[in-house]
């Protein structure tokens, strides 16, 4: 079955807060059940418009649009509210005095005023030696720092490499690689480009990239939900 709203809203969200602000990403496992997680895949790639491709290599992206197909809209409406107060409580931990507002509608009415109104969330299909580079979604005037992904394949039955992996440069510090161990119907929350960190001298801004490794055999189906849009 898809993850109902009701579930979403039961998710132990003050340990989700917790994670992020240590890692910057959290697990939510077996949020999609795993036959629910192969049917999304093969009906998004199915009913969307033609794949954009990017550059050699980095597979086939379906880009959403709008508006978004079930069950991706009611998630990303029913992820913000929580997702906001830990993203307005980062703002005030890094000194930034801009708030987000308490629904999604609101946020795509403000990014739509600044001429933001290009949804960013896709799907990916990668194939046996393609990749999705290191990247961030921090464009924009305005930038909601935390998105959503979900696995709709299995690693080790349907595809093989594939990581999701994420890297954190702090400032006079080694960059911090992760790979998220992700299964088939599992999700996570990242931070989008940056999350605050806490120095001996107070919280301090660190940045984030995430992707994907690559493909060595199979097929993998993955998928990047965000709140915010480009411009």
């Amino acid at each position: 079955m898809h993850a109902s709203t009701t579930a979403i809203d039961r998710l132990d969200w003050a340990g989700i807060a917790e994670r992020l602000d240590q890692d910057g990403h959290a697990l939510l496992p077996g949020l999609l059940d795993p036959e629910a997680a192969r049917d999304l895949a093969r009906r998004t790639a199915a009913t969307r418009a033609a794949p954009a491709f990017g550059k050699p290599g980095h597979g086939e992206w379906f880009h959403f649009g709008m508006p978004l197909p079930a069950p991706w809209a009611e998630w990303r409406v029913t992820f913000y509210p929580h997702l906001a107060i830990i993203a307005n409580r980062w703002n005030a931990l890094l000194g930034n005095d801009d708030r987000y507002p308490a629904d999604l509608d609101a946020l795509l009415q403000r990014d739509r005023r600044a001429g933001q109104d290009w949804p960013q969330s896709y799907l990916s299909r990668l194939r046996a030696g393609e990749h999705v580079p290191l990247h961030q979604r921090g464009e924009g005037e305005h930038v909601f720092p935390l998105q959503v992904v979900a696995l709709l394949s299995e690693a080790g039955r349907d595809f093989q490499g594939g990581e999701f992996v994420m890297t954190e440069r702090r400032p006079r510090m080694q960059s911090r690689p992760m790979v998220l161990p992700l299964g088939l119907g599992d999700a996570a929350v990242i931070a989008t480009a940056a999350r605050p960190s806490k120095g001996s001298g107070g919280h301090y801004r660190v940045h984030l990239t995430h992707g994907i490794s690559r493909v060595h055999q199979g097929e993998r189906m993955g998928m990047e939900l965000s709140f915010h849009d480009m411009r």
